[in-house]
């Protein structure tokens, strides 16, 4: 993968939150934009626990995004309109 297929998934408007899935079997999260810093050849990524991967484009695998729960931040269900 690129970087701007990184970019890409990143300006989506509205942003999907999605997930990097790496060569070596990890997985990173990424629930908003402000979690991501892109460099010309590599990639920060922050952690919700502010621990942070530098990731080599090439070891990345796939973007997925993440499915909606169809929760709301409360775990409730939320109405349909």
């Amino acid at each position: 993968m690129d970087i701007a297929g990184i970019r890409e998934a990143l300006h989506r408007q509205p942003f999907e939150p999605f997930v990097i899935s790496l060569a070596d079997g990890r997985s990173l999260q990424i629930p908003h934009p402000d979690f991501v810093a892109l460099g010309k050849r590599r990639i920060v990524v922050v952690g919700n626990d502010d621990a942070t991967s530098i990731v080599e484009p090439l070891l990345i695998v796939s973007l997925d995004t993440i499915p909606k729960s169809g929760k709301n931040g409360n775990g409730r269900r939320r109405k349909k309109s």
